[in-house]
């Protein structure tokens, strides 16, 4: 299912070309506090401005997240465009544009000696659905939504040439092999060992209900080898909906190699949700192939239902919470501690009622090194502005540190001086 693409030869003329640009971003960063990001190191915060002629998002440093204050104003590196995604890996932070369909920029960054953002490249890619780290490269998909033409294409992009180096195709369709025809729509990316876990669900992809489903109380992944992207098996559940949301991951490893799976129970038809199974945690064990009997009701443990995860570390996770199953793509604005190897669920104190909340950064948040606090972006109701909140894991508790005037937090991240 290889071909030459066009493609491929394009993007990699056009990472060949190597930019420079400067972030500046203290406005008042002074005070200690929170995780030594080291004398050199920097946090990467990335902003929408709340302008609405806004049209670039912006990329600003920091030396501390727990107190302090920046700007998008005079500030920072402005982008090409607005509505981008972020991946961090191997010191480097990457941008993505979501084209809408159309291609869209890519930008990479590494922190220079002087502690100023510097572009390595920018280049054309697809718009993609699905990105994740994976060895050195980054794995990108574009995902079809169309029953009549059931191929996602799939980059290999590496970290240490900047280019895209492989490319392939997968037939949806048969990936699903469902009577009615469903096509498998990929949620995520996650490296398990030395292979590639793709959760799906199976979407219609017609007839006016596109992301609909006839198969809405089922698990799905696929396994691929990597680097070769050759289809191994599909772990299958019926435990559970599908794994992870559009966009969104539903699949964390932890320390010891075993996979912990999310299911929101979120699977539609005619926009309706229709999956009977509650939002649950499901587990693979290192070196299997194959759900094990590990199962954690989150429904009956919160009374909500997960729409997004962070892992902080040692079985415990930041569940990002919602209270009714309106919609697929509702965005929980309740937070509680997950500890996963004890099966309890703990609510984090100290921040803003769901209510408050307009939004936040989500898997786009940063956890220090050590596993014992997460940093999420919160955007208020009416705020002209966003704050960094800390969260401790252990205690569950947080607190209100870092403030980005003019500007919508969209991601947190830290990069220390390139060598």
């Amino acid at each position: 299912m290889r071909k030459p693409s066009y493609f491929l030869s394009l993007v990699m003329l056009g990472s060949a070309t190597l930019f420079t640009a400067c972030s500046s971003s203290d406005d008042d960063t002074s005070g200690g506090g929170g995780e030594n990001p080291g004398s050199d190191s920097k946090y990467v915060i990335t902003a929408t401005p709340n302008t609405s002629e806004s049209v670039a998002d912006y990329i600003l440093t920091a030396d501390q997240l727990t107190e302090g204050r920046i700007s998008t104003k005079g500030n920072g590196v402005e982008q090409d465009g607005t509505y981008r995604y972020y991946v961090t890996t191997n010191n480097m932070f990457f941008s993505m544009l979501y084209g809408q369909g159309n291609p869209g920029a890519v930008t990479a960054y590494e922190l220079n000696n002087n502690g100023d953002l510097e572009r390595l490249t920018n280049f054309q890619s697809e718009t993609v659905q699905a990105f994740a780290p994976v060895n050195d490269d980054i794995l990108l998909t574009k995902i079809s939504r169309n029953a009549e033409s059931p191929v996602a294409y799939w980059y290999r992009f590496s970290t240490e040439s900047l280019t895209f180096v492989a490319e392939g195709q997968i037939n949806t369709q048969e990936l699903a092999d469902k009577e009615n025809g469903e096509i498998a729509f990929f949620t995520w990316i996650t490296q398990v060992g030395d292979k590639v876990y793709m959760p799906y669900m199976t979407v219609k992809g017609c007839c006016n209900d596109t992301f609909g489903t006839e198969y809405a109380n089922e698990a799905n992944i696929a396994v691929y080898t990597y680097p070769e992207m050759e289809l191994e098996t599909i772990i299958h559940d019926d435990r559970t909906s599908y794994i992870g949301r559009y966009f969104v991951n539903g699949l964390t490893v932890d320390e010891n190699g075993d996979a912990y799976a999310f299911s929101s129970g979120i699977a539609t038809t005619n926009g309706e949700v229709t999956s009977e199974k509650p939002s649950a945690i499901t587990r693979i064990k290192k070196g299997t192939t194959e759900f094990d009997d590990y199962y954690f009701d989150l429904e009956e443990a919160t009374g909500m239902y997960l729409t997004d995860h962070v892992y902080a570390g040692n079985g415990k996770f930041l569940g990002i919470m919602e209270t009714e199953k309106t919609s697929a793509y509702s965005t929980g604005k309740n937070f509680v501690i997950i500890d996963a190897y004890n099966k309890t669920t703990t609510s984090v104190t100290g921040l803003p009622t769901a209510s408050q909340i307009q939004q936040l950064t989500g898997r786009n948040s940063y956890v220090s090194e050590d596993g014992s606090v997460v940093y999420v972006g919160i955007t208020l109701e009416g705020s002209e502005g966003s704050f960094v909140y800390s969260i401790d894991v252990d205690a569950a508790t947080a607190s209100q540190g870092l403030e980005v005037e003019g500007g919508f937090i969209t991601a947190i991240s830290k990069l220390d001086p390139a060598e």
